[in-house]
């Protein structure tokens, strides 16, 4: 069957104004003995972006897997848009607005940048004949969507139809942030996203991301660098094993108390 085109994903819900986009409420989930979570709330409005910080083992991957449908939560529930949501799997999160870019960016290296942000939802087209048509690969159509995805990010490629593995640390980040704005994604996840980049790379995905908040997404970004975290964040949500140790505002904090908290000082 052929993916979906930009214009017949269906447009998302609008929260009323003020409401949250996003909420976790007393999440909890266990594997076997060990708490990963326990009864964290967690908030995300149109706009905003929040930081999940926390060492090693605190629970932070263990969040965002439940908010994105790779695991369900044991205890309490996910409310997006203004409904309690059950995704199945991740696919059922991406079909309403909510994606994931993981540190290794889950790009195919040997593809180009439209097939990277059509990847797995490809759109098709007929080959013309007196008979019968084969159905192929629209790729014209893919790189015409990615330029356009990649335009509002003002990232400028001169070629779209080069193998991602030939781009830098930060190109690659912007076509991984692309596919999430082709999709018209609501809500982004964003895991190390600085991670191994360069400091001109590292400052082109924090004005990535300020972009994104300027366009209405929520974007909750997961960092172990405390300077990229008060740099681009209005919130900061601490977990410590498994529980959620506090929350601060980025006008209200500094550094110092943000470390505190996580390592229960």
């Amino acid at each position: 069957m052929p993916a979906p085109t930009l214009a017949q994903v269906p447009e998302p819900a609008v929260p009323p104004e003020g409401s949250p986009l996003l909420q976790a409420r007393d999440v909890s989930k266990r594997f076997g003995g060990v708490h990963a979570l326990e009864r964290v709330t967690f908030t995300l409005h149109p706009g905003e972006v929040v930081a999940l910080a926390g060492d090693n083992g605190a629970g932070k991957s263990t969040l965002i897997k439940i908010i994105s449908g790779v695991f369900r939560p044991d205890e309490g529930e996910i409310v997006y848009e203004g409904r309690t949501v059950d995704f199945e799997n991740p696919q059922a999160a991406r079909d309403q607005g909510i994606e994931t870019i993981y540190q290794d960016l889950a790009l195919a290296d040997n593809l180009d940048v439209g097939a990277n942000v059509f990847l797995g939802r490809e759109p098709m087209r007929r080959v013309p004949h007196p008979r019968w048509g084969l159905p192929v690969i629209d790729r014209r159509q893919m790189r015409e969507a990615a330029a356009l995805a990649l335009e509002p990010l003002d990232i400028h490629l001169d070629r779209l139809d080069r193998p991602v593995r030939a781009l830098s640390g930060g190109q690659r980040q912007a076509v991984a942030i692309s596919r999430a704005i082709h999709w018209k994604a609501r809500v982004l996840i964003m895991d190390e996203p600085t991670a191994a980049l360069g400091v001109p790379e590292q400052r082109k995905v924090m004005d990535l991301i300020r972009s994104l908040k300027g366009s209405g997404v929520g974007v909750i970004f997961i960092s172990h660098n405390l300077g990229d975290i008060f740099a681009v964040s209005d919130r900061i949500v601490v977990l410590r094993r498994g529980v959620k140790a506090g929350e601060r505002a980025i006008g209200e904090a500094n550094p110092d108390e943000i470390v505190r908290l996580m390592v229960g000082g």
